[in-house]
């Protein structure tokens, strides 16, 4: 398949030893300390002596090629020795203290960033993986290099994830789509970013990356010879400028970017006409534009797909015209258009700024275009559930596409999807507090309305508007959700202390006494020290909250009486009963209980009511909320609806024996994308049957592109039944894609 220069993807040579580790550090660094790489590559060795990898390989291999690829990106020694070292910290008896003595503090500080934190012990593997993120995003925020490292020690990995069992590669390929590629994007690192997203694809969907590796090889032959000749258009075209020192190359773009493609616009490979790419590299940013003038003399440019991102660069500092041209043929042809220092910041990213004769961090020039990684800092400081962090994370990484101007000409940046709610947030918070709707090239629009390329925004306020959880739902940024989220989180914290105090206030009219009294001294002290509860009105919230029972709370503080006799409930009190008692109200008076399918903080008797939005099914990971009337309302953990609720009502569960095969069956809803070929829907069928699976009620509809979208709605015992139906489905060839839908 032909390809971009050699320059564009990272060498995949196995480096065998260290000697050709430092001719890989030569090639760009002439004068390159050895000494230092040489101690930090025995010491590493020393450390995982008799350590062998799955593939049989001693396991100093591993670092070894680590440090190769941060050589190929032309990093400095202190990354490179820490590529040597990340592993030892972990996996050896070596300590921090151990490298800062003999590589000195930077290093020390860099192994410690890159370090998993694998042995502290977490309840679910997304809490597990939340955590591995965040640690990574603090670090990163100490000095990036540290996400230099944690990349190049994925892409190894992901180099030799054929030796890992099956089930593994599968949740490590889609870990890697999820964050590290989204990182390496936004880091701007695209050799790096298209290697994990192939090697991702391949042991993600093998059975598509196979299929499209065939059709793409079948066109191969056509494809060489189409590129040669477009080419030699080019050099033709460009013989007439001003400038004669310039560079075309052309390529097939990679499987993964081919395959969004047919996935995002529901086609088959046959029908995906841009998959050849041609860029052409000259020396100063006029020719950029010169160039562009001859591509659009040559072919006709296709109306809305030229990108200008020379005068309006993305977030990870990308430069380069874009534009799409009906080449020779008919056929669609994208050709980009940068100088040749603009393509090493575009193949290398924050890379190409690391000087690798300094040590200590990049300059404020270069660290104030990965604003983004602040705002992830940030965010991490403010948000103490990891599965929400990560939610995040995963939502923020993307790259943005809308570009959108301020009233007085200012650009600024969003995800697709962004409304003025976002754009009003990304201003300040109080504006976005406030804010009731917006002008868009001076026309009024509603909050909920999506923002466009080009758009001029102003919003606008008024003092009496509030944010509400609704708004949760229109948002897409993460600087907007958390000040969403912390606004409503503060309103629900005042109506709790509210809620509390008249709990505790009729809890003592009943013994004839006055809570004020006793909601101070001793006994009170004794109470906030056995909960972990620092102040006073943290007692009442918790109490109106309904994580403290103010009949428990009264046998704590005023023991006195509680001994003594209660008069008889007034009237009042009957209208209107104890908040706790509503939520954890006797479950044979409510719904059936439980039983041994949930246990709440350790309690299989705890009245349980699953979520409509994301309906769990035994083997999910899951969390529950305190919900008054319903008692505990469990959610899948990576349910987005579960983040709207406040986290203090957030209580610890899970599932009894969740693959048992005696459990209950719960209706889940199944989408499978297919050809709109006759036979499939039987051999769906046949799928569900053999996993003894009973199809309750199904939807088929047609597409005008020849496309069916089937929703099954089954019953399922366990995750582990669902995984392997959705396997199943999977392999049927004409199956475009399966999900598991809401079931509401």
């Amino acid at each position: 398949m032909a390809n971009f220069a050699a320059g564009d993807r990272l060498s995949d040579k196995q480096l065998r030893s260290v000697e050709d580790l430092n001719r890989r550090i030569l090639s760009y660094y002439p004068n390159a300390d050895l000494a230092i790489v040489d101690k930090a590559y025995h010491f590493s060795e020393r450390m995982h002596e008799g350590q062998i990898r799955r593939s049989g390989e001693p396991y100093i291999s591993h670092p070894l090629n680590v440090a190769g690829i941060l050589a190929d990106l032309h990093l400095d020694i202190d990354s490179i020795i820490t590529g040597l070292l990340h592993d030892t910290v972990e996996d050896t008896h070596a300590t921090v203290e151990d490298i800062r003595r003999e590589f000195g503090d930077t290093v020390a500080a860099l192994v410690d960033g890159v370090t998993k934190i694998s042995k502290m012990q977490f309840k679910t593997s997304t809490e597990r993986q939340g955590e591995n993120i965040r640690k990574m995003i603090v670090a990163m925020g100490k000095d990036v290099r540290v996400i230099l490292v944690k990349l190049a020690d994925r892409l190894h990995n992901m180099r030799t994830l054929n030796h890992m069992a099956y089930e593994k590669q599968a949740r490590i390929a889609l870990e890697t789509l999820e964050i590290y590629c989204p990182l390496a994007s936004r880091m701007g690192i695209s050799a790096l970013k298209i290697e994990l997203e192939d090697l991702a694809f391949r042991f993600y969907r093998p059975d598509m990356f196979y299929e499209l590796s065939q059709l793409v090889q079948k066109t191969e032959k056509d494809h060489s010879q189409y590129i040669d000749e477009v080419k030699r258009m080019i050099t033709k075209e460009l013989g007439t400028s001003s400038f004669k020192d310039f560079e075309i190359q052309g390529r097939s773009k990679h499987l993964w970017s081919i395959y969004r493609k047919m996935q995002n616009r529901s086609i088959d490979y046959n029908q995906v006409y841009d998959v050849l790419a041609f860029r052409v590299l000259v020396d100063n940013l006029p020719q950029c534009y010169e160039v562009l003038g001859h591509i659009h003399h040559l072919w006709k440019p296709i109306p809305g797909r030229f990108k200008d991102f020379i005068a309006m660069p993305k977030t990870n500092n990308y430069r380069s015209l874009h534009t799409t041209v009906i080449g020779p043929g008919g056929e669609r042809i994208e050709i980009q258009i940068r100088t040749k220092e603009m393509h090493l910041v575009a193949e290398r990213g924050v890379a190409a700024h690391w000087r690798y004769k300094e040590r200590g961090s990049i300059n404020d020039e270069t660290a104030q275009k990965f604003e983004w990684l602040k705002d992830l800092v940030n965010w991490n400081q403010q948000v103490h559930n990891s599965e929400e962090f990560l939610d995040t994370v995963k939502t923020d990484l993307f790259e943005s596409e809308i570009y959108v101007f301020t009233p007085k000409g200012d650009v600024r940046e969003f995800p697709e999807g962004a409304t003025p709610l976002d754009f009003a947030y990304s201003i300040h918070s109080d504006v976005g507090n406030h804010c009731v709707g917006a002008r868009i090239n001076g026309r009024m629009v509603p909050l909920k309305h999506q923002m466009q390329n080009g758009d001029t925004i102003e919003i606008v306020t008024s003092a009496t508007q509030q944010p509400s959880k609704d708004w949760l739902k229109i948002c897409v940024t993460n600087r907007a959700q958390s000040r969403i989220r912390n606004f409503v989180k503060e309103e629900q914290r005042k109506r709790s202390l509210i809620l509390g105090k008249e709990l505790m206030d009729r809890e003592f009219r009943k013994y004839g006494a006055s809570a004020t009294k006793y909601l101070k001294g001793e006994m009170m002290e004794k109470l906030k020290k056995d909960f972990g509860i620092h102040d006073d009105e943290e007692v009442l919230v918790r109490v109106g909250y309904g994580k403290l029972e103010p009949k428990n709370v009264l046998e704590r503080i005023a023991p006195d009486l509680h001994t003594s006799v209660a008069r008889q409930p007034t009237a009042e009190d009957k209208k209107d009963p104890n908040f706790i008692q509503k939520v954890f109200k006797s479950a044979a008076q409510r719904i059936k209980k439980s039983g041994s399918l949930i246990s709440v903080g350790g309690m299989d008797d705890v009245l349980v009511y699953f979520a409509k939005c994301c309906a769990p099914i035994p083997g999910d990971p899951i969390v529950g909320f305190i919900t008054r009337g319903r008692g505990v309302t469990v959610h899948r953990s990576d349910c987005r609806k579960a983040f709207e609720f406040d986290q203090m009502r957030r209580v610890e569960v899970e599932w009894n024996n969740p693959n048992s095969e005696q459990q209950q069956e719960r209706t889940v809803h199944i989408q499978v994308v297919s050809q709109d070929t006759p036979g499939l829907l039987k051999m769906m069928s046949e799928a569900f049957s053999m996993e003894g699976m009973n199809i309750t009620n199904a939807n088929i509809r047609t597409t005008r592109d020849k496309k069916a979208i089937s929703t099954f709605e089954v019953g399922v015992k366990n995750l582990s039944q669902l995984n392997n139906v959705i396997l199943q489905l999977q392999k049927i060839k004409g199956v475009m894609g399966v999900s598991r839908q809401s079931s509401s």
